[in-house]
């Protein structure tokens, strides 16, 4: 008999499935190939179990400083062959997104941050509301 069960490394991860460990410290890249960071962690919905908001460290110089972005989970895709969540965004646009800084996060449950992130990135997520 032939196992259906791929094996899981020690951050837990199959063909579909990721644990939100590995998912911390992943590359960020808008589609021209240029870095736009790494996700410092990823925000769940405690009543949906949906992930809503990867939370992206840009400008970080050997992960210290930088300014953080909420990107909204639905407008981020994994390039296997790139080794990366892709953003169709550019890098001038991301640079006027709204962004806080570490230890000052916004009122993610604020329904109206929540409209105003998810319309300046296009999302077309509405969990949120």
């Amino acid at each position: 008999m032939t196992s259906t069960i791929q094996p899981l490394s020690t951050a837990r991860e199959s063909s579909r499935l990721i644990s939100s460990e590995k998912v911390t410290g992943s590359k960020v890249e808008n589609t021209k190939g240029d870095s736009l960071g790494h996700i410092e962690e990823i925000m769940i919905d405690k009543i949906s179990g949906r992930v809503g908001y990867a939370v992206l460290n840009y400008n970080s110089f050997l992960g210290m400083g930088g300014k953080l972005f909420a990107l909204p989970w639905d407008v981020l895709k994994f390039d296997t062959q790139r080794d990366a969540y892709i953003i169709g965004i550019p890098e001038e646009r991301l640079k006027t997104a709204p962004s806080f800084d570490a230890g000052i996060l916004p009122d993610m449950g604020d329904p109206a941050w929540g409209k105003a992130v998810h319309d300046y990135y296009g999302s077309g997520a509405d969990w949120y509301l």
